[in-house]
């Protein structure tokens, strides 16, 4: 038989196996919610400045706070600014997410014509620099977007006379690849909310060439990007 002090005993460990358990559990939960969050790249659509197999962390708490399990906001204290490297909800499917840089904010006026800017009136300026090294067809310029300036890439034979005018709506942004010829982005899927905002992209903590043929959500060991690793994102 067992006595009361020993089934006091028995509660108090069961007690402390299930904190022990959960607690590690709750506090990644807890620091992804609110604090860092870990994502990988999939696509070329921010190269040059994010590649494909670049895992970056993206600070949750840049603008704000969500609701737990939702899309709206708990705390806004700040907006996302012109020229962020921002992650989002993607506006027609909610369950992906998409990093761009944000070019327009609400109540700009927005014009583009074969991926070159012109906001408000004026035309974001772009100066030539060097491609890449055994790299053809592409073209790379330096783009100043008020006071941040980053790098571009585009088609050499990507040229067209239409120009694509877009007004952002309240509550709501304009995102753009830095791979202007090559993203999906709002140019062709529109505008994206502010609830939809995740946070802003920070820094490359791992970045390789390719992953394991047998776990593709793994970085191949002898394909790292030593050159990469804890590059801050601007």
């Amino acid at each position: 038989m067992v006595n009361n002090d020993e089934t006091r005993n028995l509660k108090g460990t069961w007690n402390q196996a299930i904190l022990t358990f959960l607690f590690p559990i709750l506090l990644v939960m807890g620091l992804r919610w609110a604090l860092i969050e870990p994502f990988v790249i999939p696509s070329g659509s921010m190269i040059p400045n994010l590649l494909v197999h670049d895992h970056i962390l993206v600070k949750k708490f840049s603008y704000g706070l969500h609701v737990p399990f939702s899309d709206k906001w708990l705390f806004q204290w700040a907006q996302p600014q012109r020229g962020d490297i921002v992650v989002f909800k993607y506006p027609e499917n909610p369950e992906v997410y998409y990093i761009k840089r944000l070019i327009g904010v609400p109540g700009d006026n927005v014009e583009v014509q074969s991926g070159r800017i012109t906001l408000n009136g004026e035309e974001l300026p772009l100066q030539p620099v060097e491609r890449p090294d055994n790299e053809k067809g592409f073209s790379y310029f330096h783009e100043t977007l008020g006071t941040h300036t980053h790098t571009v890439r585009f088609l050499y034979e990507r040229n067209t006379s239409e120009v694509q005018v877009f007004t952002v709506p309240e509550n709501q942004y304009f995102f753009m690849g830095d791979n202007r010829d090559q993203s999906s982005d709002s140019r062709f899927w529109g505008f994206v909310k502010n609830d939809y905002i995740v946070g802003k992209a920070w820094m490359i903590w791992l970045s390789c060439e390719s992953t394991l043929p047998t776990m593709t959500f793994v970085c191949d060991p002898s394909q790292i990007r030593f050159n990469r690793l804890f590059q801050k994102l601007q």
